[in-house]
């Protein structure tokens, strides 16, 4: 099923701030995807996919990487520390997607010490090779080759960085606000600013995006091209369409979703332990959590919030 590629860059050019649902592990499934567009989400990441091994076996393709023809704008975001590996699967995807995405920003300890993630924004000159390799090989001059990145204590390296894939051909980038060592700290939204200011590819800027008034605020703080939720869409799917906590409607849309595209009930149900947090008492997520079949949340669902067709207001 060969598809039509959207045109990212004409979407970044009319103006407004791109609204992006960010690489998850586990999460950012198509199911999940499917849910988040219907509540204005404009483009979608894959959670992010090991290159070589994505590569090296048929099974790790059909299981990494799942989509459809609504599934679009979509980016596939890899994690690699080869340029020909990384243009090898970008190749794979293209047909299926508009863009690939490379992974400078996963600050977890298994990721650094395959030479992945965050590790790659203190190798300016092969990120800037990987860029290469993807725009030169991809056989479609509208496909996407960007980064994701965080920050250098020294704003310098990162501005650098920027410039430096920039000069290769970088599509666009993405800027987690934090360096890879801060966790849960601000996000330094004028370290982002700065980069914006520096380059001339669109920017995104990503962390601590809780609500619709996030994205503005980020906005008016950096002058970025978009911005990219990770934990607020789990915690609401419906944050981009301006709901400040899940509506019941995105709660059943997500149990149509995740029933018909077969989502393991682990995930299915995390994924409503999530949305369900901020909404319910103690006494009921604790209930709630312990379900274990999909008929059975299923049921707890129509017995606590009503069925689908009477309330499509808020939960609360």
């Amino acid at each position: 099923m060969k598809m039509t590629t959207t045109n990212m860059m004409d979407m970044f050019e009319e103006g407004k701030v791109l609204k992006i649902c960010a690489p998850m592990v586990r999460y950012s499934k198509l199911a999940f995807r499917s849910l988040v567009r219907k509540f204005d989400c404009d483009i979608c990441f894959t959670p992010m996919i090991v290159a070589p091994d994505f590569m090296r076996s048929v099974k790790a393709r059909d299981s990494e990487f799942t989509t459809n023809e609504a599934d679009r704008p979509l980016i596939v975001q890899f994690a690699a520390s080869d340029a020909q590996t990384l243009a090898d699967a970008a190749c794979v995807v293209a047909p299926f997607s508009d863009g690939v995405d490379l992974n400078c920003g996963c600050p977890q300890r298994w990721a650094m010490s395959e030479g992945y993630g965050a590790c790659l924004i203190n190798k300016p000159e092969l990120v800037k090779d990987m860029v290469r390799h993807v725009r030169n090989q991809v056989d479609n001059p509208n496909y996407t080759a960007s980064i994701k990145i965080r920050i250098h204590k020294d704003l310098r390296r990162t501005v650098d960085l920027c410039q430096k894939a920039e000069a290769a051909g970088v599509s666009w980038i993405t800027v987690h606000g934090r360096t890879a060592e801060e966790r849960h700290q601000p996000v330094h939204f004028d370290a982002i600013k700065t980069i914006k200011d520096s380059l001339s590819v669109p920017v995104v800027a990503n962390g601590d995006i809780k609500t619709l008034r996030d994205v503005e605020t980020t906005h008016q703080l950096t002058g970025v091209d978009g911005v990219m939720a990770a934990r607020g869409l789990l915690s609401n799917p419906a944050m981009f369409a301006g709901y400040n906590e899940t509506p019941l409607e995105c709660v059943w849309e997500w149990v149509d979703f995740a029933t018909n595209q077969g989502t393991p009930f682990t995930c299915f149900h995390q994924h409503l332990i999530y949305m369900l947090e901020r909404v319910s008492s103690q006494p009921e997520r604790k209930v709630f959590n312990s379900l274990h079949s999909t008929a059975a949340v299923i049921d707890y669902l129509h017995n606590t919030y009503g069925s689908p067709d009477t309330q499509t207001v808020g939960l609360s």
